[in-house]
């Protein structure tokens, strides 16, 4: 199972809020650079990385971050947030994403989407499955759909999506643990990849999260708030 420590930028810093409300903003380095490269010194090589102020204004903002993390480190980097137009995910490739996480447009826009993962294949796309009460949720969650989560993943992998990051935003940033149910029933019900994001409390969780199938586990706030250590984490990637 992965190991996806996540970096959410607000005006080039690295940041984390609470359920998405971007006025429990907090930030936890003015450096993302320097972040990314202590993750990789403790052997992860992945990393999510969001724009947040790309995901409000619907457009990429924060490439130079994203082009700055991809020069000074070797971390597979998947990017997301306000990736609307292929002018904006081209500008994420070429930045030095190894892929790219389809959320809002892929509610509001699923051909365009479609032709996306035609273009790129399967592996380049995640589609991001972010929901609440699991209705999924848009525009840096600060709209609501009428999709059902699972429903909106079956059509995805009806139209060639293989690998899918789901966030319950009731849990994410929470610290109190994962929406295990949620997770089980999605790997039950599809055939995708499952990355787990939201809640992640401690080791227990992402043991957890391996235990039932999940292939990545995203991590945040337990990482910055100290509740998991790196060495914790280089230790369960080494055990792997």
């Amino acid at each position: 199972m992965k190991i996806i420590p996540a970096i959410d930028i607000i005006d080039g810093k690295c940041v984390r809020l609470s359920k998405g409300d971007y006025e429990t903003k907090k930030i936890y380095s003015e450096n993302p650079v320097e972040v990314a490269k202590e993750f990789e010194d403790y052997g992860i090589q992945f990393l999510h990385l969001v724009d947040l102020d790309g995901a409000k204004s619907k457009h990429i903002v924060n490439h130079k971050v994203l082009e700055n993390i991809a020069k000074e480190t070797s971390l597979q980097i998947d990017f997301g947030g306000g990736l609307k137009s292929l002018e904006d995910i081209e500008a994420a490739f070429n930045c030095g994403a190894k892929q790219i996480t389809i959320g809002s447009i892929a509610v509001q826009d699923p051909e365009f989407c479609f032709e996306l993962i035609r273009k790129y294949g399967s592996e380049k796309i995640i589609l991001g499955a972010d929901c609440e009460n699991r209705k999924i949720k848009t525009s840096g969650w600060l709209e609501e759909s009428d999709k059902d989560v699972i429903d909106f993943i079956l059509q995805y992998q009806e139209n060639g999506v293989k690998n899918t990051i789901c966030t319950d935003i009731s849990k994410d940033g929470m610290l109190e643990g994962p929406s295990t149910d949620l997770y089980r029933d999605i790997l039950e019900k599809t055939t995708v990849q499952l990355v787990a994001s939201g809640g992640i409390s401690g080791i227990k969780d992402v043991h957890q999260m391996k235990k039932i199938g999940c292939s990545g586990t995203i991590i945040g706030k337990a990482i910055y708030e100290g509740k998991i250590e790196l060495k914790e984490l280089q230790k369960f990637i080494e055990n792997a």
